[in-house]
């Protein structure tokens, strides 16, 4: 059955303000700024790799799809993309969601690496933020002026994974969530046709 299709636009303010006040209404901290910082020192060593690889984009692409599974939670992602909806999924309906979606993401972002050729990622700091840490990373790339990007990183999946991307003050999981939120509205709440979309978007 169809997601019932109201006006999801209405509900992104909302539902982001939630989920915001659960991460900070939960316990504290398991995790330390220097584990939280040597994840993304490790995420951004593998990314740099790929930048200076030299290899195809398509190539790079799925590098940078394995570095996603490998430091990003990709579910908590994906589900905050789809909001309040991810609740009406079945098991299987959300496995597939997640798998197209991370393929989506994947695309979108790593057909950027070409931008990146000659230029660098660099971490500077982490810094406690309630239950979660804030990585902050300075991207250099040739040619133009420098800019911040921060990951924003937490264990409460079992492991240490960044949750979130704050690219030059704007969050991937909610610029991300206008966008799936879009997507779903053009297909008038069907997750299946939403999930064959995603295949080849990007």
């Amino acid at each position: 059955m169809p997601i019932s299709n109201v006006n999801r636009r209405k509900f992104i303010s909302l539902t982001a303000a939630t989920s915001l006040a659960a991460i900070l209404a939960a316990p504290g901290l398991a995790l330390n700024d220097a584990q939280a910082k040597s994840l993304i020192d490790k995420a951004v060593a593998d990314i740099n790799k790929v930048i200076s690889s030299g290899k195809s984009l398509d190539a790079m692409i799925k590098d940078f799809e394995r570095i996603f599974v490998k430091y990003g939670d990709v579910e908590i992602i994906a589900r905050s993309a789809l909001g309040p909806d991810a609740r009406a999924l079945s098991k299987s309906q959300l496995k597939a969601y997640t798998k197209a979606f991370q393929g989506y993401i994947s695309r979108k972002y790593g057909k950027r690496f070409n931008e990146f050729e000659g230029g660098k990622v660099e971490v500077v700091g982490a810094r406690p933020v309630k239950s979660f840490y804030e990585v902050n990373s300075t991207v250099t790339l040739r040619g133009q002026a420098p800019f911040q990007v921060n990951f924003l990183v937490s264990d409460k999946s079992g492991r240490d994974k960044f949750f979130d991307m704050i690219i030059e003050g704007i969050s991937l999981r909610l610029s991300e969530k206008a966008e799936i939120g879009a997507m779903l509205d053009r297909r008038k709440g069907d997750i299946n046709l939403l999930i064959q979309d995603l295949k080849s978007a990007g």
